[in-house]
């Protein structure tokens, strides 16, 4: 790996560590304001709209400019929301302005691996990035549950300080030469732009299958982490302080599925881990029978090493198909939008759910059955796909 490469991981580091903590400070924030429960998944709800809206602009922007100042710009935005929910601003909205940050900054940061590395390098790279940004969230979920259950201002604050070291090290992000820079700044040029783009990765067959499934991927993902502080709550009788840490056993698996994929899976391959997220719908729905914490914590890191061994190769294989395609940040792009839709989609139905008082472990079951019926969906294509003849 170049020694760029560790630059963008430490900053990445940073950045992932403050997002996630920031979310936990911001649930606590909302508890101590007697919010109602449904305002906790809204939070994520507001976070990720910016993904959606800003998805045909966020592309060209990481592509016209040299990457690592792009996530400079993109830590200060951070740096802004999270200030404005220590001044007193509604987490909710707060929370949005770290959102568009994260919008833009997403783009850069997984747009500048095919600039900075050659394809043979990229699953190892997305397994390291992968990996760092879990064990970000591990630490996120537990150091934000611990501060913010004791006081969530003072722990914003500790957020706040680790956006302003991420953007030192963007700073010191090598410069590479601006690649498919766009040839018009007009509204409509960049509407169309990021139509086409969207049009050519869904077409492509590669790309068409590992959009799919990092989009139910995310989705499924950001959701699982609310449903399980729901589910601890009700079934394990634990606080938020511990609920956090059971999310964090989730991403520690996604960790070490991560590392497993990136030594044993090549790109060429990658489409072969599917029916690996087809036993993790089997296994979400197994946490309706548990009852004891430490049942709990092997079986959500069984799920998180699934879920981290089918998504790693098939996010570098999507990477890989977009640059070749459409750029590295108009790829990065499409990917958001699809993939944030997805989480905006998932978590609107679990924030109705959860208005409609519908018990939590009828939540788990449907959430279950929706990744095994997708996750098969997405398998058949992809046999259909193999056995048809390309002319």
């Amino acid at each position: 790996m170049r020694k760029g490469f560790y630059t963008l991981l430490a900053a990445q580091f940073l950045s992932a560590l403050a997002d996630n903590a920031l979310l936990f400070a911001a649930i606590a924030l909302l508890q101590q304001m007697h919010a109602p429960d449904w305002h906790k998944p809204l939070l994520l709800q507001f976070f990720v709209i910016s993904y959606i809206v800003l998805a045909p602009f966020v592309g060209s922007f990481a592509d016209a400019l040299p990457k690592g100042r792009v996530m400079f710009i993109s830590n200060g935005i951070k740096f802004v929301g999270s200030l404005a929910m220590i001044f007193g601003m509604p987490p909710l909205y707060a929370y949005g302005i770290v959102g568009i940050g994260a919008a833009a900054y997403s783009p850069a940061k997984y747009g500048i691996l095919t600039e900075l590395l050659p394809p043979n390098k990229l699953v190892s790279a997305n397994g390291w990035m992968e990996g760092s940004t879990v064990i970000a969230i591990i630490l996120g979920a537990i150091i934000g549950g611990k501060m913010a259950s004791i006081d969530p201002q003072g722990a914003i604050i500790a957020i706040t300080a680790l956006y302003l070291a991420a953007a030192g090290f963007n700073v010191f992000i090598p410069k590479l030469p601006i690649d498919h820079t766009i040839a018009k700044k007009s509204l409509l040029f960049i509407l169309s732009d990021f139509y086409q783009s969207f049009i050519v990765l869904w077409r492509d067959p590669q790309g068409q299958v590992s959009l799919a499934v990092t989009t139910l991927f995310w989705g499924a993902g950001a959701t699982l982490r609310l449903v399980v502080i729901a589910w601890a709550s009700v079934s394990l009788s634990l606080g938020l302080d511990y609920a956090t840490q059971l999310t964090a056993t989730v991403a520690l698996g996604v960790a070490l599925g991560s590392v497993i994929a990136a030594r044993y899976i090549t790109l060429e391959n990658s489409v072969k881990v599917l029916p690996a997220g087809i036993v993790m719908g089997l296994l979400v729905i197994a946490m309706v029978w548990v009852t004891e914490w430490h049942v709990a914590a092997v079986l959500l890191f069984i799920i998180g090493v699934l879920s981290g061994f089918f998504v790693v190769p098939l996010n570098a294989l999507l990477q890989h198909r977009g640059h070749l395609l459409i750029g590295a940040g108009h790829s990065i792009a499409v990917q958001n939008f699809n993939e944030n839709l997805g989480i905006l989609i998932l978590s609107g139905a679990y924030t109705l759910m959860v208005k409609a008082h519908l018990q939590i472990n009828h939540i788990v079951v449907i959430f279950g059955l929706f990744v095994i019926i997708t996750m098969s969906m997405i398998n058949r294509l992809y046999r259909n796909q193999i056995q048809t003849p390309t002319t």
